[in-house]
């Protein structure tokens, strides 16, 4: 549609800071654990939806606009995602800040490398394709769940 990355980033993330402006007025939380009303869900899959087109356009923007490249995008934000939880374990940062800020940094990091492997050479890919990389994206995917499903591995203990 033409709009520069930095255009429709900083529209994005103008919307999750509202999105959870908003959702921490009403609801005095932004716990993912305490989602058990639709109110709540509804204000979860908003900033789902935000966080989701925001980090597609800041790993674009990285890559393209900043001309870093979508490998070097995606190193830049495997070291970002790791900042929360090292924040969280040595400075005290508040458990739900640090997982949203890690939640929001998964979309440019699995975005950066998905685009790395799919798109051609000549813009600094693999070429595996999107199609392919899109089912072997899948493929994992499934493969995860149906483990943590099985498995239950996820589920604390007592929750049974």
């Amino acid at each position: 549609m033409g709009v520069p990355y930095q255009y429709s980033a900083t529209f994005y993330a103008a919307s999750t800071v509202v999105i959870f402006a908003l959702w921490f007025w009403s609801e005095r939380t932004l716990s993912v654990h305490s989602i058990f009303t639709r109110r709540r869900e509804a204000f979860y899959w908003a900033a789902v939806l935000a966080t989701f087109a925001m980090g597609t356009a800041v790993g674009d923007m990285t890559a393209v606009t900043f001309q870093l490249g979508f490998f070097a995008s995606g190193i830049l934000f495997a070291v970002l995602i790791a900042l929360p939880g090292l924040a969280y374990r040595f400075v005290r940062l508040n458990e739900i800040v640090a997982f949203w800020i890690a939640y929001i940094i998964t979309r440019p990091l699995g975005a950066s490398f998905a685009d790395w492997l799919a798109v051609p050479a000549n813009v600094g890919g693999l070429n595996l394709g999107k199609g392919v990389v899109s089912i072997a994206l899948w493929v994992l995917i499934f493969g995860f769940v149906a483990f943590l499903a099985i498995t239950r591995r996820d589920t604390p203990a007592g929750d049974g």
